[in-house]
């Protein structure tokens, strides 16, 4: 559960000029979410007090928050004898999901929405990228299902897609649920869900359909373009697509060659031109609370580039 020290962190980064703060991964409230007893839930009672009080603190300084919803997938380990729950017992050892799974992680996902709203939250996130278990059922190499939920692009989408439409039910019409969605696994860099713009317009369709407020488009290099033919990276497809507004990520500002290399000028241009609508800083902020408001007065030389060792410290 959130302690002082992690509000105190937040807070931080919100008094710095961080405009929406998205939360470490929150694990929906199920066994199979996670294994990692310091990676916090969203559950009623001391958790949701936690939260609160991060959310109390973030608003004390300025900012906005959204909580991110996590199942980790394949990535569980079985450490303490709870198998990971896949949408094909993908990789072997896993448990393949059935319908009533579904519907039972469709009602931990609703309840952790409703936890948020109760906590104090401005928006919440779905984390459906990076090879976890909503991106499980996005990425063809670990769907192999025969059912509604297996098969062509809109198949592979649906249990996502209910996935936001249970949270968009449980909170407020005007809090913004976005969802997170990416090409690339951590297990896999060359993964795509989409092989063309006509397959990803078909999943983000049915993310939208659904309920979903706003796209984050995860890369591991903002600048990289995602189909030949065009230089848009992944939240430019998207928001051409969808029409929703879009937020990217990729490696923004990791060191201070950021600065000097005409990185920060391309980012700038590409925003301008209504490529993307936000641009999110995830590693260098772990160990620069006050990079917005440093960058912003040209103080480039008081960020310190990232390093693996700012996982492992509160900053």
């Amino acid at each position: 559960m959130p302690t002082p020290e992690v509000a105190a962190y937040y807070r931080r980064r919100a008094e710095h000029g961080v405009g929406l703060i998205i939360t470490e991964g929150v694990l929906v409230d199920h066994p199979s979410a996670g294994h990692e007893t310091t990676v916090p839930r969203l559950t009623a009672g001391a958790a949701e007090d936690g939260w609160r009080r991060v959310t109390n603190e973030v608003h004390a300084g300025g900012g906005r928050i959204a909580a991110q919803l996590w199942h980790l997938g394949s990535a569980r380990e079985p450490v303490d004898g709870v198998a990971a729950w896949t949408p094909s017992g993908e990789p072997g050892g896993s448990r393949a999901m059935t319908l009533a799974d579904i519907d039972t992680l469709l009602a931990a996902y609703a309840e952790a929405a409703a936890g948020a709203v109760r906590a104090g939250f401005d928006a919440v996130e779905i984390h459906a990228a990076h090879g976890y278990l909503l991106d499980e059922f996005l990425w063809p190499h670990t769907n192999r299902r025969t059912d509604r939920f297996g098969g062509s692009p809109a198949a592979r989408a649906a249990f996502p897609a209910e996935v936001i439409r249970a949270v968009r039910g449980a909170v407020p019409a005007a809090m913004p649920v976005i969802v997170r969605f990416s090409q690339f696994k951590e297990r896999d860099f060359t993964a795509r869900i989409a092989e063309s713009p006509a397959e990803l317009a078909v999943i983000l369709d049915a993310f939208a359909a659904a309920g979903a407020d706003v796209l984050h488009a995860s890369q591991r290099r903002f600048a990289e373009p995602v189909f030949g033919g065009s230089a848009l990276n992944l939240a430019g497809w998207a928001g051409r697509l969808t029409g929703l507004p879009t937020i990217t990520v990729g490696s923004i500002g990791l060191d201070g060659a950021f600065f000097t290399s005409g990185a920060l000028d391309e980012l700038v241009r590409r925003h301008d031109a209504g490529e993307f609508d936000v641009a999110a800083l995830g590693r260098i902020l772990l160990g620069n609370p006050a990079w917005v408001s440093h960058a912003a007065a040209g103080r480039f030389g008081e960020i310190r580039d990232y390093r693996k060792s700012d996982e492992d410290t509160f900053f």
